[in-house]
């Protein structure tokens, strides 16, 4: 008997929209490993970008050329134009208070530079204010413990003598960042206050002791301020008082 009289008649039938379906599927297949494979080449850490534990990754270039220094090659205009615009006003391009302000906003997102310094003017006239009136609640709130101590002993010892502050802000002349660093997660700036004051200190018997009730005096103080990056509470303290004079 020939073999093909055995075979079934539909075995030997050709559907053409076999190969339709093979070729879309093939398509399929094709578009998604071209897919993937865009994504997973994103995916993956670029060359350089990561470091073994207990490594530090390199440190990433500083944007901000030394004083007299040409720009860089390669540097885009427009960012290097808005990293010397970054702290215009409070620090020294180049610097070292300009370099630490730069490590400061890199570990806390929230920092603004404006920010801190209209709060640092702020915290100035708080904190001169309420020494002046021997107000140990208003000072807690804003200074380190201490520094705290040292404020609070100072008024101690007035109210023991009998004696009595009178202080009054004229004007902030001006608010310039000294220093900044970042010490683990701990911010750390140092402001330079140049402020007029008019300041008497008075004895029990009401005599001006020490100052004049109405004539300022131009007064240089140099505080430092201190803030855990990523803490809860975002208020700076002082931490250190210096004077300038």
């Amino acid at each position: 008997m020939p073999i093909h009289d055995s075979l079934d008649p539909s075995i030997l039938s050709f559907d053409p929209s076999i190969l339709v379906f093979a070729a879309l599927a093939v398509f399929v297949i094709w578009k998604l490993r071209a897919v993937l494979g865009v994504r997973t080449d994103r995916e993956k850490p670029a060359p350089g970008r990561f470091s073994l534990p207990g490594q530090r990754p390199p440190a990433a270039p500083s944007l901000v050329p030394p004083p007299g220094a040409a720009p860089a090659a390669g540097l885009a205009p427009a960012l290097a134009e808005q990293n010397l615009e970054r702290w215009k006003g409070l620090a020294e391009p180049g610097g070292g208070a300009w370099a630490g302000l730069d490590a400061i906003a890199d570990v806390d997102r929230r920092f603004s530079g404006a920010a801190f310094i209209d709060g640092a003017r702020n915290a100035y006239e708080m904190i001169v204010m309420a020494f002046a009136a021997g107000d140990r609640d208003a000072l807690h709130n804003l200074l380190a413990e201490d520094v705290f101590d040292s404020f609070a002993g100072e008024i101690a010892g007035r109210e023991q003598r009998g004696e009595k502050a009178e202080t009054k802000l004229v004007a902030i002349d001006s608010a310039t960042v000294e220093d900044a660093l970042v010490e683990g997660r701990t911010c750390r700036i140092t402001v330079r206050f140049v402020a007029k004051l008019i300041t008497a200190r008075r004895n029990r018997a009401g005599e001006i002791i020490e100052g004049s009730p109405d004539q300022p005096v131009e007064i240089v103080d140099i505080w430092t301020f201190a803030h855990e990056a990523g803490a809860r509470d975002p208020n700076w303290k002082l931490v250190g008082t210096e004077s300038g004079n």
